[in-house]
């Protein structure tokens, strides 16, 4: 598998470039029984917005790092879309449904990254 910060950042920018906001790197490395190393989170304004994003991220993903998602959920009502990339999984809301689930507050004892709109 390609450089995972590679990907991280790849990822980060494919959601940049679609607007996504709030995004938060959880960084699970350090705690047990996780299934992937790091969440990306991020929320959008609608429905076309999130499938967007997820969109141009396996795009970007593809185009520079020749890597597919290996899975992706959720784009038929596109109101949380999941890509998982093994090490990296993608969760993509709409803001009111991130609002809801606060998935955040799940992984309280994980690091948390916020990812500013000047990543690169």
């Amino acid at each position: 598998m390609a450089n995972k910060n590679l990907l991280l950042e790849n990822i980060i920018e494919g959601i940049l470039q679609i607007k996504g906001q709030e995004i938060v790197d959880i960084d699970l490395t350090k705690i047990n029984s996780t299934l992937c190393d790091h969440f990306i989170i991020c929320h959008a304004e609608s429905g076309t917005q999130v499938g967007a994003i997820a969109d141009s991220v396996e795009k970007l993903v593809k185009e520079s790092l020749n890597i597919r998602v290996g899975h992706r959920e959720g784009m038929q009502n596109a109101s949380w879309v999941l890509l998982d990339f093994s090490d990296i999984v993608v969760h993509i809301f709409q803001r009111e449904i991130r609002d809801y689930y606060k998935i955040e507050e799940l992984w309280g004892d994980a690091h948390q990254t916020k990812i500013e709109e000047s990543y690169n």
